[in-house]
């Protein structure tokens, strides 16, 4: 089992080493991470500039690679040059926050899990709600067991979204298969004025406390103490509008 590992909080985020700790035990891992912090990039790639890899040695041992780029350029470099052999599954994580809502579409993390499934590999994106000291030994041995059950489901497209809820007695309570909320977040963005009289905004988006909640969506889930689990598909055609539009006959606009 080749497993590709990547995240979005960078090569020296402890919830990664954790994550690794876990996965040798399933299988060979290759770690392609970016060399810094990449929370919120989305699916943004690099093609204005050279991406640079560099060798991350940890106690004089080789462990993986660097790369001064996006999450989902690290998936590409590992899937095309750094794997030694095509990996078998993505592993994107482990997320430091929650990734649920409308934030999983500015998620980094998100993004690489789904640029594996652009190569028809099973990919799985694992993201801590962060409300407390984290424990990211413990969930990332839920993580790995989760996605060894998951694997066979797999299908061509899809990604596994899973998010693990904080630290709290009895959680977590149980797992949890369900949407996406796709209802706007009731985020905003705050006017400052700084010392020198200039005006600034800073926008903050807490994706845990601002999302109205729906019951059997991910937010609500997570927050009442579960695992939730949300297949998810980069085809993002409205299959039913396009039905709808095709059933119709349309001519060619006059200029």
């Amino acid at each position: 089992m080749q497993i590709l590992l990547v995240n979005d909080d960078g090569i020296h985020a402890p919830s990664l080493w954790a994550l690794h700790e876990e996965l040798v035990k399933w299988g060979d891992v290759t770690v392609v991470a970016p060399s810094t912090e990449q929370s919120g990039v989305g699916h943004s790639i690099t093609f204005l500039h050279p991406l640079l890899a560099h060798k991350e040695v940890r106690q004089g041992k080789f462990v993986g690679w660097k790369v001064d780029g996006r999450p989902a350029d690290c998936v590409k470099l590992g899937i095309q040059q750094l794997c030694p052999t095509r990996p078998d599954v993505i592993v994107s994580g482990l997320n430091a926050g929650a990734n649920v809502g409308l934030n999983v579409l500015y998620s980094g993390t998100v993004a690489a899990a789904m640029e594996g499934a652009f190569f028809g590999i099973p990919s799985f994106a694992m993201s801590q709600w962060m409300d407390g000291p984290p424990d990211f030994q413990a969930t990332s041995r839920r993580a790995v067991s989760l996605c060894r059950q998951l694997l066979p489901r797999s299908q061509p497209g899809l990604v596994w979204n899973l998010n693990f809820p904080s630290i709290h007695a009895e959680w977590p309570r149980g797992v949890r298969f369900v949407g996406m909320e796709a209802r706007r977040a009731n985020e905003g963005i705050e006017e400052r004025v700084d010392p020198r009289g200039r005006t600034y905004y800073w926008s903050g988006l807490n994706p845990m406390k601002s999302h109205v909640l729906d019951d059997a969506t991910d937010v609500k889930s997570l927050l009442d103490g579960y695992i939730t689990v949300t297949p998810l598909q980069f085809d993002m055609t409205a299959q039913a509008a396009l039905n709808e539009l095709r059933g119709e006959t349309w001519e060619v606009p006059t200029p």
